[in-house]
């Protein structure tokens, strides 16, 4: 089992757009058992290619019974309205805010025998797939934050003893 350090909020990599992974290859493989790996440690719903210093569209996820990963996802559906929802991320420890979140959501992506996936998750799933797909567009929760919040959780950041 290989666990993948988290990287930190400051890090570039975590402002990166990934880029689509056009074939699966022995990286874009060992790229899906570190996130894996890495997802399984407690406390963790979703783990984004970019935590871990790639820039290749892809995440992993488990919450509850549900695990698995995916390849070049994209949220392709929200329902709901979205909902002040408290959120933790890996990159940013220590911090907890509400960020609007839909209480739907539905990811797609392609396993690694490329086959298309369709994923529609409630709540902490939802939530989870809205994250990740937001870490490989290059955005953390916190900058989801505005006014107040926003100003605090910079605070927090800039108090933390990981920054």
């Amino acid at each position: 089992m290989t666990v993948r350090q988290i990287r930190f909020f400051g890090d570039p990599v975590l402002r990166t757009v990934c880029s689509p992974i056009d074939s699966i290859d022995d990286g874009v493989r060992q790229l899906v058992r570190d996130l894996m790996d890495t997802v399984q440690l407690d406390g963790r719903a979703g783990v984004a290619a970019t935590q871990i210093g790639h820039t290749q569209r892809a995440f992993s996820y488990k919450v509850d019974d549900q695990e698995g990963y995916l390849l070049n996802p994209e949220l392709v559906s929200v329902e709901g309205e979205p909902v002040p929802t408290g959120e933790g991320c890996l990159s940013v420890p220590g911090l907890w805010f509400d960020v609007l979140r839909y209480p739907r959501a539905t990811v797609r992506g392609t396993d690694l025998d490329g086959n298309v996936i369709e994923l529609t998750g409630e709540g902490t799933l939802a939530q989870a797939f809205q994250h990740e797909c937001d870490h490989l567009d290059g955005k953390l929760y916190i900058h989801r934050l505005e006014g107040e919040d926003r100003r605090e959780a910079m605070k927090q950041i800039r108090q933390s003893d990981w920054f």
